[in-house]
């Protein structure tokens, strides 16, 4: 191994090649760096080595290092080496939130999507005994493939020797802050950041509709709930991040989906309009956000589109009236001809079989993350459930031979076909299985089970389709090659983000 020196142009453990500083505090040091064997920017950090909390950070960081949701920046090696200590994070690029609010707040829908996002990542986090304590603008990361990412969990609150007696309260205030600076452009908090303070009443910020114009009244209030903390009498108080992120669900202004946060050729603060929403299925979801991209779609000037409005209009116009010439031709010809014969008429009677409809399965569960396998059937393209991921090897780094998500649709029904949303990187080979037994997490554990539709080396919307119906209560997704995780060499992990099934009841 080289000389630890922390310098541009250092080498550390022959692989990281540190580059240029991006941030450095008493006793730290943040670095752009190259990992030479795969190829990539990451960060690291380094110590002088008589920083007196580099233990607390290489905790932090372990810890950090078992997560896997991709809207948490990742952990990707930590050198407990004495004067050598050192961790390499995930290089995240695209803007800050920060950079986001450069132009002005921004809208509420893009600023709800954002905030959503950020707390469902933290809400994992908790589940998991981990928190964040030092929530800033700079937190916040919009990515260029599209989605919200989060740094700093756990680290930055052990940089800085932060700590709370009520971690979930204090993360839900600081992302009650974020979103507040989404909806006003200031910060409500006594951190340093380049926002101007938030305007003050009584010893308490104002409330974003006091700062801004435009701000909807319900989006207001669970900001004030999770910031102030202050009583409600219809609804439990905001005192976690699920709580938050269900608050904002409730209240999100954008139809069923989420908004889209300022990128290229988006200005700060355009609203969404209907015409703006792509199909779910057909939006980029390399991360766990899964919100859509602006495709730069162009808007007509209003004279153009009053010239194309009427032309429409002409076109519907002459199709009416042809058809109604030829809807006349048909019903003199049916009253003129011969009567049709009674086996004729048995014949051409219509068939009473039930067409296929979407099946709404009750729950789902699973051996990996079980936790996030209802986000798989929430009929919401930003959430998903994951797979663990897998060193070295596709295949379950050979320690299994697959895993997937049980689908429980609460009676015995006839499947027909089954549409899954995964991550949008090829690779996946996957099969559908469907049984009328009770099935565990893990359906390998009750033996081989019939394979009735499959696919291999897939990514993004899939439909799967079975040569007949088949009946049974419970649909297996099976998954037994695993996709590579985007940006990460030798890492191997399935996203899926929403499944619906057709059959019948």
């Amino acid at each position: 191994m080289s000389t630890f020196t922390s310098e541009p142009g250092a080498l550390l453990a022959d692989r990281y090649r540190l580059e240029d500083r991006v941030n450095a505090a008493g006793g730290w040091a943040a670095w752009k760096a190259t990992d030479e064997t795969l190829a990539r920017a990451v960060t690291v950090l380094t110590f002088a080595p008589d920083f007196p909390r580099i233990e607390e950070v290489l905790t932090a960081a372990r810890a950090a290092s078992r997560l896997t949701d991709s809207r948490l920046a990742q952990v990707f090696d930590v050198e407990d080496g004495g004067d050598r200590a050192y961790v390499v994070l995930e290089w995240v690029a695209g803007d800050s939130l920060d950079d986001m609010l450069g132009g002005g707040p921004l809208d509420p829908a893009q600023g709800v999507a954002l905030v959503t996002e950020a707390s469902k990542a933290l809400a994992g986090a908790h589940a998991a005994g981990l928190c964040h304590l030092c929530l800033t603008p700079q937190s916040l990361h919009w990515t260029p493939g599209g989605g919200v990412k989060v740094t700093g969990l756990g680290i930055d609150a052990a940089l800085a020797g932060v700590a709370a007696d009520e971690p979930a309260l204090a993360d839900t205030q600081g992302l009650g802050r974020l979103l507040y600076a989404t909806l006003t452009g200031h910060w409500a908090g006594l951190e340093s950041t380049s926002l101007p303070p938030a305007p003050m009443a009584e010893g308490q910020p104002r409330s974003p509709r006091q700062v801004r114009a435009g701000v909807p009244t319900a989006i207001d209030s669970v900001v004030c709930d999770a910031l102030f903390q202050r009583p409600r009498r219809d609804r439990p108080p905001v005192t976690t991040p699920a709580l938050l992120a269900q608050a904002l669900t409730e209240v999100s202004p954008a139809p069923a989906r989420p908004g889209v946060p300022p990128v290229a050729g988006f200005a700060a603060g355009q609203p969404l309009s209907a015409g703006d929403h792509d199909d779910p299925f057909s939006w980029p979801s390399g991360n766990g956000a899964g919100l859509p991209v602006r495709r730069g779609r162009g808007h007509a000037a209003p004279g153009q589109r009053a010239v194309t409005t009427s032309a429409v209009v002409g076109i519907i116009i002459v199709l009416v009236l042809v058809g109604i010439g030829v809807g006349g031709w048909l019903l003199s010809h049916r009253h003129s001809g011969p009567k049709p014969s009674p086996t004729q008429s048995h014949q051409t009677r219509p068939s009473h079989r039930v067409a296929a409809t979407q099946l709404k399965p009750v729950s789902a569960t699973s051996a990996d993350d079980p936790q996030a396998a209802p986000l798989a059937i929430d009929s919401s393209a930003s959430t998903f459930w994951h797979t663990s991921y897998y060193l070295d090897s596709p295949y379950f780094g050979n320690l299994k031979k697959g895993t997937g998500l049980v689908l429980d649709m609460g009676k015995p029904v006839k499947v027909s076909q089954v549409r899954v949303k995964f991550g949008s990187t090829p690779g996946a080979n996957v099969q559908i299985k469907v049984d009328n037994s009770a099935l565990p997490p893990d359906p390998a554990a009750a033996g081989p089970l019939p394979t009735v539709a499959q696919a291999n080396g897939i990514g993004g919307s899939h439909t799967f389709t079975m040569n007949k119906p088949v009946r049974g209560r419970y649909v297996v997704i099976w998954l037994t090659k695993l996709p590579p995780l985007t940006g990460t060499g030798n890492r191997y992990q399935a996203n899926i983000y929403d499944v619906t099934i057709r059959g019948t009841g």
